[in-house]
């Protein structure tokens, strides 16, 4: 029966635990297209070697501002001769394009609110002639990544209480088939902690040793994907190892506990004749 009851437990933490990592690489996935939206400062023709090293301490002193590259207007006509192979400088006589800055933001300010307040402060430098961006792209995380998350944490929630259920009931089953010991205990005098407190030391340590299973089990799916089949499930972040380990064993020690808890207080409480009707 213990055997059982662990191997239950185990799988349900296991299944927690894919939960709250699909949970945390969506959120960092989220992070990264954000952190990837891009701004491009374009600077007007006369700009001096001093005002493209004010703007510089400006976007790095700038809170909004994840990183930026500086791109002169040679960079930028060289960049244009290798993605279109034309050389616009040879037939207008002169370099049409000027200097610009690419400027990744910060996650929380990757948001048309945020953006549009960036790009009027930036406009109002005297020597930016506009500030260039993909509009499209940033309605697109506006409106869907937050349905995409509310998602996420609907079906989250509702793994986990199934998954309190489904651990719940395991552990009451294990307590149930001792009902006839716990009467037998009381009869003879034993105090209500003295009857629960075998059925929840036993228990917790069962919670312990299927958080640890459940554990290696995850990271066992983990290396067969990326090993044998060659699909990396999730970016392997230490922080969210970290996590994930520490509420797989939480979880079981806590769910294990609490339904020993009620569990065997139901039997305390019941008559004899009622554990026949059971």
């Amino acid at each position: 029966m213990y055997f059982t009851t662990t191997i239950s437990v185990a799988l349900v933490l296991f299944l927690v635990g894919m939960e709250c990592l699909v949970l945390l690489s969506a959120h960092e996935l989220v992070r990264h297209v954000k952190e990837n939206v891009v701004l491009s400062v374009v600077m007007k023709d006369d700009i001096t070697n001093e005002e493209v090293e004010r703007t510089k301490r400006l976007l790095t002193a700038a809170p909004y501002c994840l990183d930026y590259r500086f791109i002169s207007r040679e960079e930028a006509l060289q960049e244009h001769i290798a993605n279109l192979g034309e050389d616009p400088s040879v037939f207008l006589g002169y370099n049409p394009l000027t200097d610009a800055f690419e400027m990744r933001l910060q996650a929380a300010y990757a948001h048309s609110d945020s953006i549009t307040q960036i790009e009027s402060g930036l406009r109002n430098l005297q020597y930016v002639d506009k500030v260039v961006y993909q509009k499209d792209v940033v309605k697109v995380l506006d409106n869907n990544l937050s349905e995409i998350a509310l998602v996420l944490l609907v079906v989250a929630l509702a793994l986990l209480i199934i998954a309190l259920v489904l651990i719940s009931n395991t552990i009451q089953l294990q307590v149930y088939s001792k009902r006839f010991l716990i009467n037998t205990m009381r009869l003879v005098g034993a105090t209500p902690w003295v009857i629960k407190w075998p059925f929840i030391r036993r228990n917790i340590f069962m919670g312990i040793e299927a958080g640890g299973l459940a554990i290696l089990l995850l990271a066992a799916t983990y290396y067969y994907c990326q090993t044998r089949l060659g699909v990396v499930l999730f970016p392997l972040i230490w922080n969210n190892v970290v996590f994930v380990v520490a509420t797989v064993l939480m979880i079981g020690v806590m769910i294990t506990f609490l339904a020993s808890l009620v569990a065997t207080n139901r039997y305390i409480r019941m008559k004899i004749s009622k554990m026949y009707e059971i």
